[in-house]
């Protein structure tokens, strides 16, 4: 949906005094042109968003439920745009602010109108002009292309939020229609893609069958700035200590160890008491760098004081067929890899890791209210990791 921000202050203006000409005289419309910004808004969403009596205009349920969205995506915006200039809130379009947001993503004109379907004169019109209002440029010319300035930075983070916000109003509006509207975007972690989140899903469509799930999968580096980005819903996954950032919040389902495992044939399958020097002969298939499952890993193998042969890796099947085909050993979360081990895929070694429990949950951005559908997928995604 293509978000007007004009007619939402309007629509904001129109819930607080309850009034068509106060509204119109707090933005400086006419009366009809208030009138045609909230039927614009109830025909795009096909509901009645005020009550029409004698005593005014009155917020029905589903101008509520919009007004608490709105708000919460305009308070961002204005936000981010106070200190850039104090007009800017109010001239800035949603066509500028998504031009915006590609370019600082793409660093590049061009790819930018790519991206948004546009031409390239189009994308570089809409942001000069937030950089004429804004009487400084938002973006400087590297040799690797533009980089955006802190401000343009700050501005483009707050226009995702607030449009992320608003995508939430068009899921809680068409549930109030009774339809399924938008989607959920988990960012997933390995051990959640092998062991809660596909039984989550399962029962989930169980009752909302037609809301698409977007399962992002990446280094939780990415999925991080991602959550924060509003591109990203929640993110599911080995919880971090201390919290990354104190714009989000973990919440602790359950917790996992890890295993040290070796594909069927290995020489140590089988072998009691394996000692540490035994495993440092053979070479290893490992997490990445910085991860919780690594940390763990180089408490065992300092990296200071033993050599071990590494293979860093995210992937469950890469990880398998390393295992399968050569010597090498895996270190691995248990739950992670319990269906490959139920297969007989991995083998557990006898060594005792059991010190090595993490806390496995959920992160979600600070302040955010899910919808009824994406407290609806937590609340499986809670069943799934109590079982």
């Amino acid at each position: 949906m293509k978000w007007n921000i004009r007619h939402l202050r309007v629509f904001l203006a129109v819930t607080r005094h309850s009034s068509v000409s106060r509204a119109a005289d707090e933005c400086h419309l006419s009366q009809p042109a208030v009138t045609q910004a909230i039927a614009k808004l109830e025909r795009a969403f096909a509901l009645p968003l005020f009550q029409h009596m004698t005593q005014g205009l009155f917020v029905t349920p589903a101008g509520e439920t919009l007004a608490l969205r709105v708000e919460r995506a305009l308070a961002r915006i204005d936000t981010a745009t106070a200190p850039i200039a104090p007009r800017l809130s109010s001239t800035a379009t949603t066509s500028q602010l998504e031009a915006l947001i590609a370019v600082r993503e793409l660093e590049n004109f061009s790819l930018a109108a790519r991206h948004l379907g546009l031409a390239q004169p189009t994308v570089h019109r809409a942001v000069s002009q937030l950089e004429s209002e804004a009487q400084k440029p938002l973006f400087k010319r590297s040799a690797y292309g533009l980089r955006a300035t802190r401000a343009c930075q700050a501005l483009a983070d707050a226009a995702q939020l607030a449009f992320a916000e608003l995508d939430q109003a068009v899921m809680e509006l068409a549930e109030l229609a009774g339809r399924e509207v938008g989607q959920i975007v988990v960012g997933a972690l390995p051990l959640s893609r092998a062991y809660i989140l596909s039984s989550a899903i399962i029962e989930f469509r169980k009752t909302r069958p037609n809301l698409l799930i977007r399962v992002d999968e990446g280094p939780y580096s990415e999925l991080l700035s991602g959550l924060r980005r509003g591109e990203v819903d929640m993110l599911i996954g080995a919880l971090r200590d201390p919290v990354p950032i104190d714009d989000v919040t973990q919440t602790e389902l359950f917790t996992d160890d890890l295993i040290l495992v070796a594909g069927p044939d290995h020489p140590l399958v089988g072998k009691p008491a394996i000692t540490l020097e035994e495993m440092a002969a053979f070479p290893w298939v490992v997490a990445r760098n910085g991860t919780p499952t690594r940390m763990l890993f180089d408490k065992l193998f300092d990296p200071a004081e033993t050599q071990v042969s590494l293979v860093e890796t995210g992937s469950m099947i890469l990880m398998r067929q390393l295992l399968r085909q050569s010597n090498h050993l895996g270190c691995i979360s248990r739950l992670q890899a319990a269906a490959e081990v139920d297969m007989g895929l991995m083998v557990p070694l006898d060594f005792d890791l059991t010190l090595t429990r993490r806390p496995i949950g959920l992160t979600t951005r600070v302040g955010w209210i899910p919808t009824r559908g994406q407290l609806a997928l937590i609340d499986k995604i809670s069943q799934a990791a109590a079982e």
